[in-house]
């Protein structure tokens, strides 16, 4: 712990702060980061657990269920109780503070995120599913292990030794003119050691592994209708990696003679399907028996990849570019050498770069298990009115911007403005960002 309990127990009054957001129970509930314990019972050590396991968190005593302020007996002396609970019960000892509203009677405790994971309750490792505690299944809890021990899944040994790398091969020689694939070459890409042998990362780009791999599927006009359907498992990720460029190629390009000239003309942007496809491999969770999915419609594709972001990296900074956390850093090591991808995490730059001008733009959503791209088609032209047209057109620009910005630019009232913008969400040509006052209006893909 960074502070001793009499630290721990310093009164601090948090006036306004705490007046207007702490114990307003119309501005606060229970969400994953915070929990109320109206009194103090051995339930809230699985929370602790939790905060220590994935994220920084507060629990606060002296709260209902429903935000009110009840307050709690000699809070001073609960503290202490707490405190003594958590050293004697939480392996390894997690980081934790106190703070104390006196006028309240209100005690918050803040667990901070440790580095010694797992950390654990009677045996069991926790994590926070919306407002409750829940315990993580093995698979979790074996990722809270590794990454206690600084390290991932793709470290780990392969269970199968007897592994070939002809796909490899291939791609070495055609991209960086390296003929063989040796011991020396696999030793300095991290994929093989004198000790352990194959890891789990040399399994994956080997020609045969027991991993899930991609399901494409190409759907007509709803999905019932499936018209085509390719399934790449258990091989290299790099013959996934083509695979599944190679169906692209089938249904989004077509050649136009122009003159004298054959073109190419690209239905999607090849650029962003291949930094897609090439990012849901580098980044998934392969721990995980599901498979990526992409879904070729008439007027999109939809890939879907396993696993959420990984830890330390936010959704804002994930979507904007700014921060990129490798879940598989040998993996993408390898798909670095070939130039498949972009070292430094520029991926989704990439593709938004490589729809520069287009009407429509690809959308990014990310959940707690999964991340999803959706690349709409270049040549889908939205069926609108002309004054839908014009609020189109403004956001068209990659602008974010709020009614009363919107009717400056286009020159329509504000109620108009809200009106056509409706159509357009109904129609899902745009989306929404942000509540009340806040709210603004951009481009969607869906």
């Amino acid at each position: 712990m960074k502070n001793t309990a009499q630290h721990k127990c310093d009164v601090f009054f948090f006036v306004a702060f705490v007046s207007y957001l702490y114990y307003n129970k119309n501005n606060m509930r229970e969400n994953k980061t915070l929990e109320f314990k109206e009194s103090v019972s051995n339930s809230f050590l699985k929370t602790v657990c939790a905060y220590s396991n994935y994220g920084t968190g507060k629990i606060l005593f002296g709260i209902d269920d429903d935000g009110n302020a009840k307050g709690i007996e000699n809070p001073a002396a609960v503290c202490l109780e707490l405190e003594n609970k958590i050293n004697d019960s939480i392996n390894p000892h997690p980081d934790f503070t106190f703070a104390i509203d006196e006028k309240k009677k209100i005690v918050e405790l803040t667990v901070f995120e440790g580095t010694e994971k797992p950390y654990t309750f009677k045996g069991k490792a926790y994590k926070r599913n919306d407002s409750s505690t829940i315990e993580v299944d093995r698979v979790e809890y074996n990722r809270l292990v590794l990454e206690g021990e600084n390290k991932n899944f793709e470290d780990l040994p392969s269970k199968m030794q007897d592994l070939t790398f002809s796909t490899l091969k291939t791609k070495f020689s055609e991209t960086l003119g390296i003929p063989e694939i040796s011991t020396d070459i696999l030793k300095t890409l991290e994929l093989y050691d004198s000790k352990s042998g194959y890891n789990i990362a040399a399994s994956l780009v080997s020609d045969k592994n027991d991993f899930s791999g991609i399901d494409i599927v190409r759907f007509g006009n709803s999905i019932d209708e499936i018209l085509d359907r390719e399934l790449t498992e258990k091989c290299s990720v790099l013959k996934m990696y083509d695979s599944a460029i190679a169906l692209f190629k089938k249904y989004y390009q077509y050649e136009k003679i122009d003159g004298i000239e054959r073109k190419v003309i690209e239905l999607v942007p090849e650029k962003a399907f291949r930094e897609a496809v090439a990012n849901a491999l580098v980044h998934r969770t392969w721990d995980t028996k599901a498979q990526i999915r992409i879904e070729f419609y008439a007027d999109k594709i939809i890939i879907t990849s396993p696993g959420g972001l990984p830890a330390g990296i936010s959704e804002e900074e994930y979507l904007n570019g700014r921060l990129s956390i490798f879940r598989n850093p040998l993996l993408c090591t390898v798909f670095f050498r070939l130039r498949l991808v972009e070292k430094f995490g520029t991926g989704i730059r990439r593709i938004k770069e490589a729809y520069k001008g287009s009407l429509l733009q690809p959308h990014f959503s990310v959940l707690e298990n999964s991340i999803q791209v959706v690349l709409p088609l270049l040549t889908h032209t939205p069926q609108l009115t002309t004054a839908e047209k014009v609020v189109f057109d403004v956001l068209a620009k990659g602008l974010q911007l709020s009614s009363s910005e919107l009717s400056e630019k286009t020159g329509f009232s504000r109620d108009k403005v809200i009106r056509l913008s409706a159509a357009l969400l109904e129609k899902k040509y745009i989306q929404v960002i942000g509540k009340g006052r806040g709210t603004k209006y951009c481009l969607s893909s869906r």
